[in-house]
């Protein structure tokens, strides 16, 4: 998490006020005053995080986190004036956050997947998967319906049973049936 600004130098206490009881500005930046800071520099503070990074959207978004945390810390800012000074220096701050993630997420995406497979096996498999499709639409119906349950949705036996209702037996003999009928077609040349 970025620093918002070093702490200033230490300055004596705030006396209180004895006549109205009232303590001089040691309670920070109010939440008033960082409003109107807002609406009166917001724009500047989106030019100063364009300059740091390249789309709209990410400026808008440092921006914004940096108004939340000031605001949380608003007590640390002592002199009102200094309010945009810890403003600015949070936008930059988190703008080159935002830059160490971005690269660091392109250097994690550069290097290439050890098992990932090879243009030609992904070729290999899309055929496969075709002539497995095209054989299945040659099955019975039942036939189809047992082996995509049974093995496409993981499923027991005796579930493929009762979602089809019928008995488990007429399962295994599909799916036996099947199988054969697969193995006939996927072997037979195209």
């Amino acid at each position: 998490m970025p620093v918002i600004a070093p702490m200033p130098a230490a300055r004596p206490a705030r006396i209180t006020n004895q006549r109205d009881g009232a303590e001089d500005a040691a309670a920070g930046t109010t939440v008033d005053h960082l409003t109107e800071t807002y609406r009166a520099h917001y724009r500047s503070l989106l030019g100063l995080a364009a300059l740091l990074l390249d789309d709209t959207a990410s400026c808008e978004d440092v921006v914004q986190e940096a108004f939340i945390r000031v605001h949380s810390a608003r007590k640390r800012v002592r002199d009102p004036e200094k309010t945009l000074a810890y403003l600015r220096q949070t936008v930059v701050n988190l703008s080159r956050s935002a830059l160490r993630r971005r690269i660091l997420g392109l250097k994690l995406l550069s290097k290439p997947m050890p098992d990932m497979a090879s243009a030609e096996e992904g070729a290999y498999d899309q055929l496969e998967r075709d002539s497995l499709i095209k054989a299945m639409k040659g099955l019975q119906r039942r036939q189809r319906e047992v082996l995509v349950l049974r093995y496409f949705a993981d499923m027991t036996e005796a579930q493929v049973a009762e979602t089809l209702g019928i008995s488990l037996g007429s399962v295994k003999a599909y799916g036996s049936r099947g199988i054969a009928a697969l193995r006939v077609a996927m072997e037979a040349p195209a």
